[in-house]
């Protein structure tokens, strides 16, 4: 599967109407069980690349910074609630992780305290897959899609937050004395 192919699903999921993760997802799964069984693995496949490549220690930053905190499930939940904001958007993240700071919803999480989180992404191919053969996604050698936790460098450590992060900081995190 394209590049291209992976995020026209994404797209597609999105373009009718404004949607949320859960839309998205629900959207995207209809789309792929319609297709051939192997189609869906290789989507599967792609969105472990996707995960990949966002996989970095400063967007797990990002989204420990956003959501008051990011475990290993919770960063992998974000990235899902990215990745359902299409290619763009995942591209301007793993880019430059302080962008998220313009992006609406954000700077309004900062008051709100709104968590930014869309595990059902991550599932759209087990859940295309099981409703297009009534049989679960064949298991495969899954990458590592992030960063040992232990080399993370500290995400309490306000000053380097703010030194890697100035924008999200700026929004999150208390003036310094």
């Amino acid at each position: 599967m394209r590049t291209d192919d992976f995020w026209a699903v994404i797209d597609r999921a999105t373009a009718s109407r404004p949607a949320s993760p859960a839309e998205v997802a629900e959207r995207a799964v209809a789309d792929l069980a319609t297709r051939d069984p192997e189609e869906i693995v290789a989507w599967g496949r792609h969105l472990d690349k996707v995960m990949v490549a966002s996989g970095t220690e400063d967007l797990w930053a990002a989204a420990y910074l956003i959501n008051s905190g990011a475990d290993e499930a919770g960063f992998d939940a974000f990235r899902g609630w990215l990745i359902a904001h299409g290619r763009k958007a995942v591209a301007a993240a793993v880019q430059s992780p302080d962008v998220l700071a313009n992006v609406v919803v954000i700077k309004e999480a900062a008051s709100t305290g709104a968590v930014f989180e869309a595990e059902e992404v991550l599932g759209i191919a087990a859940q295309a897959y099981a409703r297009a053969t009534g049989e679960p996604l064949p298991a495969d050698e899954r990458p590592r899609t992030r960063p040992e936790v232990a080399d993370l460098w500290d995400f309490d450590d306000e000053d380097e937050m703010r030194r890697r992060l100035p924008r999200l900081s700026a929004l999150f995190l208390e003036p310094p004395d």
